[in-house]
């Protein structure tokens, strides 16, 4: 429906229209009183709503139904156009930030060696860096899923590597055939392409000789596994 205010200037009425999900506006407003804000914030209290159409009127200005479900509805004196400018100005800028932030998907296997898992760190801090978020993924095939834990602990890994830049912002439950962690760029944190750079190298503490020997072992089991999945 199209309804006439006040708001093109002194004297003015222009057409406006006015979807059913907005604001009642002017003569729209058919409750016989509300309690009237002025455009300064004081409240004038409860009147006829004729009588707070008249004052909007003498101000040059639209009376707007802010509070409909109130007992009276609460009107507040406005300039309804820039008010909804503003408005639209807002989820405009909004729905901007929302588009610019993007998901990086990074696809690990449980067992990633150092030398990739490096390569895609310091890809996760260039991501993080320009303020995107980043999604490592993880999928196990046939019998593969017997070694969750080991992406588990994988995940865990990349999550220490990149603490100084980024927080947990989701992750998958721990079970299925295919998990992953969402990292978000921490609050306050600054990263330069040069530091992403540098950050992936860091030096690690030596793994002991009996881990070593563990991750060996997991190793070989893991190569069986594959090559039973891969010739059924």
């Amino acid at each position: 429906m199209v309804n006439y205010r006040r708001g093109g200037g002194r004297g003015r009425r222009a057409p406006v229209q006015v979807q059913e999900d907005t604001h009642r506006i002017n003569t729209s407003i058919r409750v016989p009183e509300v309690r009237v804000v002025d455009d300064a914030g004081r409240q004038l209290g409860v009147m006829p709503t004729s009588h707070a159409l008249k004052l909007a009127e003498d101000k040059d200005l639209d009376l707007v139904e802010v509070a409909p479900n109130a007992k009276p509805p609460v009107c507040k004196f406005m300039d309804y156009g820039k008010f909804k400018y503003k408005e639209q100005k807002k989820e405009a800028e909004a729905k901007k930030k929302r588009s610019e932030t993007s998901i990086k998907e990074l696809r690990i296997r449980y067992r990633t060696d150092s030398g990739d898992l490096e390569t895609k760190l310091k890809k996760a801090r260039e991501f993080l860096a320009e303020g995107d978020k980043v999604k490592f993924s993880m999928r196990f095939r046939g019998r593969e899923v017997m070694y969750l834990e080991l992406g588990l602990e994988k995940f865990e890994e990349i999550i220490g590597e990149l603490s100084d830049v980024a927080d947990v912002d989701e992750r998958s439950p721990a079970r299925g055939r295919q998990i992953y962690v969402v990292l978000t760029p921490s609050k306050g944190a600054t990263v330069s392409k040069g530091t992403a750079d540098k950050g992936s190298g860091a030096s690690k503490p030596k793994a002991s000789a009996a881990t070593e020997s563990n991750a060996q072992d997991s190793g070989v089991q893991a190569q069986k596994v594959e090559e039973e999945s891969e010739s059924s």
